[in-house]
């Protein structure tokens, strides 16, 4: 079992091989080398997980490939144990001043080598898992925060609509003729619509961020499409869209209510930004490597390969890339898709129309 691997930079042959053929036993993965410069490029390389280092070697002496290996950003964390049969007191206090761990005076006792080497690594283990854990909060928090700001963005458009629609209602409603009061109700009825979707949104990002571990069925898309197409219908009504199903669809793994969210956004963004009548075709194909890739054709003026850079944004990066509206619910898809292992495709040119799909595993036979 390899437990960790350890650079040994030793100038005396026997001390490599000693140390070599007892951690390797211990099922270390070890590697050896002669002296500073070999060791600097061994590290560099492959960055071990501790180095034990000599101090006393020929043109580059162990300080001075300690100090190397911590002025390296992809060295600098690496724990360094001296083993030296220097014992004074400043050789030790000058080998703690240039970065190292530990020191061991030679002649060693294998047993304390061990314990240390386990100690150092262990801690090295806990720091590289920190260091793990505050990435991934920094990641969030910043995630949430740009979430945050861009669904303020985009709520507030159909809110100042609702309240400026409702306030005029409320004071002219007698003085309004029915037909203008149906128009202003139908807006009206168009901003809350758009508003509990953003809300949905969210409540749908919240769902993916909580699941560790995906729920995957064989998924049935003539009925996934059939029950999207029928949540559908006001928008694809208003919008007299055309939409062209296919008669067949591959299999594919996937979790149903996620994979129906996709859908809802890709074809809604294909009405949006289509032409006018939308006409959209949806289908499905095999990808490069052989997984079923399904996607949504438009009609629309497409879109420029500088905007395309904008699509499927990190959420981190939302306030700073929106691209004609799609940020926030191609975001989420993105994240959806990639969830459930597969991966978002989008194909453009101007005034050719847009292909949005996304590629999901293949269901696998019962």
């Amino acid at each position: 079992m390899d437990q960790g691997n350890i650079l040994i930079v030793d100038d005396t042959p026997a001390n490599l091989r000693l140390l070599s053929s007892m951690l390797s036993e211990q099922g270390y993965k070890v590697r050896s080398v002669l002296n500073g410069q070999m060791a600097l490029t061994a590290a560099q390389a492959a960055p071990p997980d501790l180095v034990l280092l000599d101090i006393r070697m020929p043109d580059m002496d162990g300080y001075a490939v300690c100090e190397a290996l911590k002025q390296d950003e992809r060295t600098a964390d690496i724990p360094i144990i001296f083993i030296s049969a220097l014992d004074a007191t400043q050789d030790k206090v000058k080998a703690f001043t240039v970065g190292g761990v530990d020191y061991i005076t030679k002649p060693f006792q294998f047993d304390e080598v061990l314990a240390r080497v386990r100690t150092h690594l262990a801690l090295r283990a806990l720091q590289k898992e920190l260091e793990h854990q505050i990435d991934n909060r920094d990641k969030a928090i910043a995630e949430l925060d740009a979430y945050a700001h861009t669904v303020a963005h985009d709520l507030k458009n159909p809110l100042t609509v609702l309240l400026g629609y409702s306030t005029m209602l409320e004071k002219n409603w007698d003085k309004i003729p029915q037909e203008k009061i149906a128009r202003n109700l139908s807006v009206i009825a168009q901003s809350s619509r758009r508003m509990t979707n953003i809300v949905n949104e969210l409540l749908l990002l919240a769902s993916v961020r909580q699941l560790d571990e995906v729920p995957y069925d064989s998924l049935n898309m003539e009925t996934i499409v059939a029950e999207v197409l029928v949540r559908m219908d006001d928008m694809i009504k208003e919008s007299r869209a055309e939409i062209i199903v296919p008669h067949h669809w591959p299999t594919a793994a996937g979790h149903g209510p996620w994979v129906e969210e996709i859908w809802v956004n890709y074809i809604s963004n294909a009405i949006k930004y289509g032409g006018q009548p939308p006409k959209i075709k949806l289908g499905a194909s095999l990808y490069d490597d052989g997984r079923p890739c399904f996607w949504v054709l438009d009609n629309g003026p497409g879109i420029s390969e500088e905007d395309q850079t904008k699509l499927f944004t990190p959420f981190e990066r939302l306030s700073q890339a929106r691209a004609k509206g799609h940020g926030l619910g191609l975001s989420i898809v993105r994240r959806i898709v990639e969830k459930l292992g597969g991966e978002v495709v989008l194909q453009s040119k101007e005034n050719e129309g847009s292909m949005f799909g996304f590629v999901l595993p293949p269901a696998h036979p019962a």
